[in-house]
């Protein structure tokens, strides 16, 4: 049984910064990638960031430059480095590991707001 939990959201004044974190519990092997998604009430989810087996990132538009997805492999933890946050960023995060099967966490909310 694989668990992931997120952490690391909360209150953020524009321009800030915040960092998600990612841990992973159980039988974790054979990765293929780490997505973290975002999703606000009444519309559809949203992949952010991804970060494959070989380090491979990539991104959507809306956050390029200023978010940056990495790993920690032996903490079997990852992360989502999220700077010059705005409004439009304030949603509930989550990450998902995608092996043979794909596992999601609780999500994780954040709030940009002065």
């Amino acid at each position: 049984q694989v668990q992931l939990v997120e952490s690391g959201g909360g209150l953020v004044q524009p321009g800030g910064s915040l960092r998600l974190s990612c841990a992973a519990s159980g039988i974790i092997f054979s990765i293929y990638r780490i997505n973290w998604y975002r999703q606000a009430p009444g519309k559809q989810r949203e992949l952010v960031a991804t970060i494959d087996n070989i380090g491979y990132t990539n991104y959507v538009d809306s956050v390029k430059g200023r978010f940056t997805i990495s790993r920690d492999n032996a903490k079997n933890t990852w992360y989502l480095q999220m700077n010059s946050l705005n409004a439009e960023d304030t949603t509930v995060y989550y990450c998902s590991l995608v092996m043979e099967s794909t596992y999601w966490g609780q999500g994780t909310q954040v709030t940009v707001s002065s």
